[in-house]
Formats: C-alpha cells, sequence, structure tokens
C-alpha cells in the first residue's frame, strides 16, 4: 500500500482528508486558519497518514457542477509536476464564501488506499453570478513521483464549498477526469538521400511514462500509422500501419517516391494519450 498524506481542506471547516498528497498528516499536528485553511505538519518518521471523510450537507448549500482540466485527458510524465485548472460552481441561499475542487481515486474517500491531488490554496477565487450563485475557479498540481501505473484510468473529481451562513456542502463524485501515461514517438528514415524508387527503412520507438520506475517505458504491440508529406503539401497521408515490438520499436521499409517528411503517429488509448513523432525529411534524388 503505498503511504501517502492528507490534502488540505478546500473549504472552511470541511476536512477533505480522504485526499493524499505525500508529507502533510491528516489530523494531528493541524489548524485551521480561516484566511489559508488547514496547516498540516510533517509525519514523523515511518508514520502513516491518515485519513476521513466526513461528507457534510449541512444547510442547503450545493455544488452544482466541477469540472478538471475542461473534461480533457491530462497526461503526466516521470519527473515534471502538471498543473491543471478546475472550474465550479455552487449555491446557497446566502451565497457562497469560500469553495474547492479536488481530484481522487479509490473505491471510497474513507478508504485507506484512495488518494488524490487537492487545490493550490492561493490559485482559489470565487466569482458571485447572483446572490445565489458564485463560480470557483483554481488550479491542482499532479505530482509523477507519488503514482502508480494503474493510477492511468479514471479519477473522480469531488468538490466542497462554504456558504456566507456557515452552511457546508461537499460531493465526493462531482464528474470525473482521465489521467495519462506521457508518451512520445520518435521516428527516423534513412538513408539519406536516396535515388528515387530505392527501399528505404523508417524506423522509430513509442515510449511512455512509467511512474513505478521514474523512466520511459516501450509501448508495446501498439498499432502506428507510418505517413508522408510531400514535399509542398501540408498534410500527412498514411502510407501503413506498423505494430510496435516488444520494446516499443517500429521498423517497416517503404520504396522511397519524393522529397518529403516521413513521421510515425499514434492514436492513443485510454491511458496514454495520442502522439506524433516530428517529422523526418527525406531528399531524394
Amino acid at each position: 500500500m503505498r503511504i501517502r498524506a492528507t490534502v488540505a481542506a478546500v473549504t472552511g471547516a470541511l476536512a477533505l482528508s480522504a485526499l493524499a498528497v505525500p508529507a502533510a498528516q491528516a489530523d494531528d499536528g493541524r489548524s485551521w486558519n480561516p484566511d489559508s485553511g488547514f496547516t498540516a505538519t510533517q509525519p514523523s518518521a515511518g508514520q502513516k497518514s491518515k485519513r476521513g471523510f466526513a461528507a457534510a450537507q449541512a444547510g442547503d448549500a450545493k455544488i452544482t457542477s466541477a469540472v478538471v482540466n475542461g473534461g480533457k485527458p491530462i497526461p503526466v510524465g516521470t519527473k515534471s509536476k502538471v498543473t491543471v485548472p478546475y472550474t465550479l460552481t455552487a449555491t446557497d441561499d446566502s451565497g457562497i464564501y469560500h469553495a474547492g475542487a479536488f481530484i481522487w481515486i479509490g473505491s471510497s474517500v474513507d478508504d485507506e488506499d484512495s488518494f488524490g491531488f487537492g487545490p493550490n490554496e492561493k490559485s482559489m477565487s470565487c466569482k458571485a453570478v447572483n446572490a445565489t450563485t458564485s463560480t470557483c475557479k483554481g488550479t491542482i498540481t499532479l505530482d509523477p513521483v507519488f503514482l502508480i501505473n494503474s493510477d492511468a484510468t479514471w479519477w473522480r473529481v469531488g468538490a466542497g464549498a462554504l456558504a456566507n451562513d456557515d452552511d457546508e456542502a461537499e460531493r465526493e463524485t462531482v464528474s470525473k477526469v482521465r489521467v495519462q501515461r506521457f508518451s512520445k514517438l520518435t521516428v527516423n528514415a534513412s538513408p539519406e538521400p536516396v535515388k528515387k524508387g530505392k527501399t528505404i527503412t523508417v524506423t522509430g520507438k513509442l515510449t511512455r511514462a512509467n511512474w513505478e520506475t521514474g523512466t520511459y517505458k516501450g509501448y508495446t504491440k501498439q498499432a502506428v500509422k507510418l505517413q508522408f508529406k510531400k514535399k509542398g503539401a501540408t498534410s500527412y497521408t498514411t502510407v501503413k500501419t506498423v505494430t510496435t515490438s516488444s520494446t516499443g520499436t517500429l521498423k517497416t521499409t517503404v520504396k522511397a517516391s519524393a522529397d518529403g517528411s516521413w513521421r510515425y503517429s499514434f492514436a492513443g488509448t485510454p491511458s496514454t494519450p495520442a502522439v506524433s513523432a516530428k517529422g523526418d525529411y527525406l531528399d531524394v534524388k
């Protein structure tokens, strides 16, 4: 089981403590500041973070929508943190004071193996649409060092809100967003230059982030299109489809017919985003 610490609360006294990013403690050593949210201390060495989610619906405050990254998948590589925006809408008869969104994965936010990423505190803001409704925005940062490969799937988007009259609302699942393992694709066409009608060999490799090793590993048995863009043309045309090897490599041969660029293009899978190699220009004599 991965040991992760809890995400700070997003609003008021709402402790969204089922969500976890490393190095914060859920219950011990945490204090609430109305301006900055919960402040969590570092757990001692070897100490597991505690989790818990007090589902709240006090009064008539409601979360009506919440979307992360515009609903688009979030590709995450092996080193760099990825920050994405969220937008949510909340209502209460007294108006909304504060609200925020988070993403999480697991069967239940109360489950000790569930975790997630919460809102970046300084990014959070709300703007009143009218006397009862506010649109709130902010960002969430995903850190690949705390991901495992099976996390490349659908994540739930949750949200919490605090109204001006202290009514509270929390929704564990408002929508979903997919997190993906970032992909890379290379290409090389040779020999160069080549005589017209001669055979050329086009090699390449499709790799994707392996969060558990912090490296890029070959993506095996994937269909990848070999495409050609003739000199002066504005778009690529598919020539054939090639399947990656057990190490993610690509290799095929074609006849050289004209000057132009060759590339491989991968359509993507649910766990891995689409990617196209930068074209390799080949001079045909």
